[in-house]
């Protein structure tokens, strides 16, 4: 899956045999360009920050992903 797949800002791509370890990669890249400075993710990741703010909305946004990655060719 891509950053923008999971709410980034990027076409930075993250595989894994789980999502939860997709969702791990892209944390850790949100972290990096979080230091960086980056604009665009910076944006994104405010935006996340209020999706998580109410835990059903997060846990919604998390169950679609999750989909998602489970219907993509291995």
């Amino acid at each position: 899956m891509t950053c923008q797949q999971l709410g980034g800002a990027c076409d930075a791509i993250f595989t894994g045999n789980s999502f939860e370890e997709i969702a791990e990669q892209s944390q850790q890249h949100g972290m990096e360009m979080m230091q960086k400075g980056d604009a665009a993710h910076l944006s994104a990741m405010r935006e996340m920050q209020q999706l998580m703010k109410d835990p059903a909305d997060f846990s919604k946004w998390y169950e679609e992903k999750k989909k998602i990655f489970e219907a993509l060719p291995e």
